[in-house]
């Protein structure tokens, strides 16, 4: 038996995801995302991609309130993508 959406993508063979914990406006979670991937594609751990989206998110303009990208946390396998 599966007991959680984190668990069952685990156990599907996801080595990591980046979870929402709340609701986010989805131009907010679009840029967000968009950062995040290229953070990836340029070799940084998935962990670190996160966390510089943050920032940068907090940097810009009109998405400076935390409502808008500290709902998301990492999990699983925090190392780049081979």
């Amino acid at each position: 038996m599966v007991y959680g959406l984190r668990r069952a993508l685990a156990i599907a063979g996801s080595e990591s995801q980046v979870i929402s914990l709340w609701k986010v406006d989805d131009l907010a979670t679009k840029e967000l995302m968009v950062k995040y991937y290229q953070g990836v594609l340029g070799k940084q751990g998935r962990s670190q991609a996160l966390r510089e989206a943050q920032l940068e998110m907090l940097a810009t303009a009109g998405y400076e309130h935390p409502f808008f990208w500290a709902s998301f946390i990492p999990s699983g396998d925090w190392r780049a993508v081979n």
